[in-house]
């Protein structure tokens, strides 16, 4: 067996099992790995969505070009169709999103252009207005809007809550998701209370973003919008696609707890994941309390961690937010712990003053023989 093109291999990710972080809580949870998708998100459900449905009604014409704003995973969900159905690809982002975005974006052919963060939507300069600007300017383009358009949603009902339906073999209890477009958690929760109205859904929201407090007070608040470091979650406008009613709490979360959990689950679960992955996880566990024994929790990690090695997954710039302690380990602090095992160094002078030769030994903790 073998399929036509890689469009094909989207969706049908696993469930894996979460076993030691949440080893403490007294229910089952289960990660749905959208990294498993070949743009490596759970954004390309909704790129191949919202081109086919353009396609449909005429928006999208033979030969066009895709104009998007993006943290960059919606990018590259839209640019593999893209390559299969021959359309050019412009992506605008901001210049918080890492490095490793904006590369993989450029690898599949698309153009970049990057827009400051720290403006607020309406302004000129920003992703949203940048890119609606070259939408209307560019002949035969398509401005997919993933904020608003609800095809986005809808790739969410048709594919992930049917799966996850499926996989947990109706046992599910809750679902926990970060909200930044609002159309994974929306679609999925819409599919899931159509089964069973008793399905909690968490939104996992972050500090800086407006979606927490609207949905609790039904104010938009401008004075929770400031800077934050945490990507591809919160916002500082309501999408049409985030459906607040379906959402039964959001739970914040700070970027230290979100980018040191990033790290914690590729150390202690042996999973590559992204940092909404971070923040989703960090979230349940703030919310450990409302948990009991038989709950079975769906948590979806919404990309890889390759999307984050030069931020999570570097200490020199972890150090530098202070999301790690500033100094850095060396050989001498590695002699040093009573629990060091068999060790083979090469140039401990670099470390030991007074040693000026290369020394090759080997290091026994304790004086053991």
């Amino acid at each position: 067996m073998y399929y036509n093109n890689i469009l094909e291999t989207i969706g049908n990710t696993p469930l894996v099992k979460i076993n030691n972080i949440t080893k403490e809580l007294p229910c089952i949870v289960v990660a749905k790995l959208e990294e498993f998708n070949p743009g490596n998100s759970v954004k390309d459900r909704i790129g191949i969505k919202m081109i086919e449905d353009a396609e449909r009604t005429g928006r999208l014409k033979p030969g066009g070009t895709i104009v998007e704003g993006t943290s960059g995973n919606t990018g590259m969900g839209l640019a593999l169709p893209a390559i299969i159905k021959g359309y050019r690809c412009i992506f605008v982002t901001t210049d918080k999103q890492s490095r490793e975005k904006m590369d993989m974006l450029r690898a599949v052919g698309a153009e970049v252009i990057v827009c400051p963060t720290n403006v607020g939507p309406e302004d000129p300069r920003s992703y949203y207005s940048v890119s609606k600007r070259l939408s209307t300017e560019m002949p035969n383009s398509f401005y997919p809007n993933q904020y608003d358009n609800l095809s986005n949603r809808a790739a969410h009902y048709e594919s992930t809550g049917p799966e996850i339906w499926e996989q947990t073999e109706s046992k599910i209890t809750h679902f926990v998701a970060g909200v930044g477009t609002g159309g994974t958690i929306s679609g999925t929760a819409k599919y899931l209370k159509e089964k069973n109205p008793n399905i909690k859904i968490w939104g996992i929201d972050t500090y800086g973003s407006v979606f927490k407090k609207y949905h609790e007070t039904g104010e938009f608040d401008t004075k929770e919008i400031y800077p934050y470091i945490t990507e591809g979650i919160g916002e500082d406008i309501l999408p049409a696609n985030v459906d607040f009613s379906l959402i039964d709490h959001f739970e914040k979360v700070t970027d230290k707890d979100a980018f040191l959990m990033t790290r914690r689950i590729s150390k202690e679960e042996g999973i590559l994941a992204g940092n909404s992955s971070g923040s989703a996880l960090s979230g349940l566990l703030q919310m450990k309390d409302e948990l009991k024994t038989g709950d079975l929790v769906v948590v979806l990690f919404a990309d890889h961690a390759s999307r984050y090695t030069g931020k999570a997954f570097n200490d020199e710039w972890m150090r530098e937010r202070g999301f790690l302690d500033s100094k850095p380990v060396t050989a001498l602090d590695i002699l040093n712990r009573k629990d060091a095992g068999l060790i083979s160094i090469d140039m401990v002078s670099l470390f030991l003053p007074g040693h000026k030769e290369h020394i090759w030994q080997h290091y026994i903790p304790n004086g053991q023989e």
